[in-house]
């Protein structure tokens, strides 16, 4: 049974307001080298206060969910294509890849935490750029890993060599 709103089965619109911004790093849209880039995650002080990061300094790493507002919507890809171009690498779907052109524009990334200053969340390695609307924050925990081996293609471990290039102690 379809709930109010709802279209096909799958609901209606989902709106999120962002919890933070990106302040600093790379100011570009590049896809490589992200591994050295520094930025601030700034909590948005109209929504929160500092007691909202309480806690999450105990952790070394965090899982970012941010949103590709740098895409134009007629630049979105729903269907498939070769990943950032590169007639080398197979036509694959834009759900078998990780591109910013997604039908949502949604990002996740992982990245190193430095320190929390107040509304302040100061991390290395996140690939999102100045001014980023982030939807969410999450403290990594190893639990929520995978589980078994892992397995893929040989053209997603080539897209991926230099991504994180540049990271300390890489």
């Amino acid at each position: 049974m379809a709930g109010e709103g709802e279209v096909g089965g799958f609901g209606g619109e989902v709106v999120c307001r962002p919890v933070a911004r990106v302040v600093g790093g790379r100011v570009e849209v590049v896809d490589d080298h992200w591994g050295g880039e520094s930025a601030v995650i700034r909590l948005d002080a109209e929504q929160f206060g500092p007691d909202a990061l309480f806690g999450l300094a105990e952790f070394s790493h965090l899982e970012v969910v941010y949103h590709f507002d740098q895409v134009p919507p007629e630049k979105i890809e729903s269907g498939a294509r070769h990943p950032r171009g590169n007639p080398d690498w197979p036509l694959v779907g834009i759900f078998a890849q990780r591109g910013k052109n997604r039908p949502n524009r949604l990002g996740v990334s992982r990245c190193r935490l430095v320190k929390v200053d107040g509304l302040d969340v100061h991390v290395t390695g996140l690939d999102a750029v100045d001014g980023t609307p982030v939807l969410d924050i999450k403290p990594y925990m190893a639990e929520f890993g995978p589980r078994g081996e892992t397995v893929q293609p040989a053209w997603s471990a080539e897209l991926m060599r230099d991504y994180y290039a540049g990271e300390a102690g890489a």
